[in-house]
């Protein structure tokens, strides 16, 4: 089963919060959604922090964090 985090329509610093909680719970590969750039930027931070790697896959509405250590 995949896991997806879902930050559309969330307010910073809630996103990077959410990622963050499920990198402390040893969670290596899991998706992102975000859909403004204060909270791409903050959960990249914090990907690139902890030595997550991402692949972005632009959506209409939104981008797909497929996140891998």
């Amino acid at each position: 089963m995949s896991i997806v985090i879902d930050t559309r329509g969330l307010s910073c610093p809630m996103p990077a919060f959410m990622v963050i909680e499920e990198i402390k719970k040893g969670t290596k590969n899991f998706d992102i959604l975000v859909d403004n750039e204060c909270s791409k930027e903050n959960i990249s931070r914090a990907l690139k922090k902890n030595g997550f790697s991402k692949e972005e896959i632009e959506q209409s509405d939104h981008t797909i964090f497929r996140v891998s250590k």
